[in-house]
């Protein structure tokens, strides 16, 4: 499916998104908001597993960064909402550069490793840095303004947002940056040779990824009113690798799928036995050995199928 496609897929399911309140139902809504959330955490760890092919097991601490500074900016100083979030995707910003100038100058499983050390520090820090981050306690009564105190005006926010980021990430990959990061992702040395400075062009793919998942950790935050060390955990890393895998990585519109599939199977699964993460895990082997290519993967074989047989019947 061409990327045409992707876009329009991803314009119709914005449109639903703002029509679901119409349904009426809260928890639909609630459900919705997270899913944003979590669709734009993964698009931005999408950023670099598909399109420059390295695989981050650290991508929590970013979201955990921006959500704790989302927190502390909007509730302790006081700063209105627009410039706390701005001020908290700074420094995650910030935090990715630093964070990235190690380990962008490590490849494959060297550089996989790197980023879960690095996030496991930040894990450690938001449990030791109490008059911060509240210690294991976490980050709780986050301010938020009166206008969003509702579920709906939330998620309308969230909508808003997270459609902002996906535009502008739509953006990049589809500009000569985004060629950049394929073409390191499918030959490294040629690239080099072509004249790209392949350090330089990963650290500014991390600083960007990093940037957004720090959005999504900021709108977590306001949306639990709370933020908490575990966001910061290898776990997170994982869950959010994992949407990433069952979407389909090199695919813009996979890791939205693979977000939402994710946490609609974890919501079921745990209605009916405590242990969702066995049966989660079965069907993420069967999607792995029957589908590789995810949930797109899927969908795209399924529909040139479709037209090749509606060929062949003309």
């Amino acid at each position: 499916m061409s990327s045409r496609f992707q876009a329009y897929a991803l314009i119709v399911i914005a449109v639903l998104l703002a029509l679901l309140p119409l349904a009426g139902s809260r928890y639909a809504v609630e459900l919705a908001t997270q899913i944003m959330i979590f669709a734009l955490f993964a698009l931005s760890l999408n950023l670099l597993i598909g399109y420059l092919g390295s695989v981050s097991f650290g991508h929590a601490a970013f979201f955990a960064i921006g959500g704790y500074a989302c927190a502390y900016l909007q509730t302790r100083i006081g700063l209105p909402l627009v410039v706390s979030m701005a001020g908290a995707v700074v420094i995650t910003a910030l935090a990715a550069t630093v964070i990235g100038y190690f380990c962008v100058r490590l490849n494959e499983i060297y550089f996989a490793m790197l980023t879960l050390a690095f996030s496991m520090l930040v894990w450690a820090i938001a449990i030791k840095w109490k008059p911060v981050t509240g210690g294991d306690d976490g980050f709780v009564g986050v301010a938020v303004p009166e206008m969003l105190t509702s579920p709906t005006s939330f998620f309308f926010f969230t909508l808003a947002v997270s459609a902002g980021c996906v535009v502008l990430l739509w953006f990049i990959t589809n500009s000569t940056m985004g060629k950049t990061f394929v073409a390191i992702r499918e030959n490294q040395t040629r690239a080099s040779f072509l004249g790209v400075n392949v350090r330089l062009v990963r650290l500014s793919a991390f600083v960007i990824a990093g940037s957004f998942a720090g959005v999504a950790g900021s709108l977590m935050a306001l949306y639990l009113r709370g933020m908490y060390p575990e966001s910061a955990f290898w776990t997170q890393s994982g869950q959010v690798l994992i949407m990433v895998l069952l979407g389909g990585m090199h695919s813009f519109v996979g890791p939205v799928l693979g977000a939402a599939a994710l946490y609609l199977l974890e919501v079921t699964i745990n209605q009916y036995t405590e242990y969702w993460q066995i049966v989660l895990g079965a069907i993420l082997l069967a999607i792995v050995l029957a589908a590789p290519e995810g949930i797109y993967g899927i969908i795209r074989n399924f529909i040139s199928r479709t037209r090749r047989s509606d060929h062949g019947d003309a």
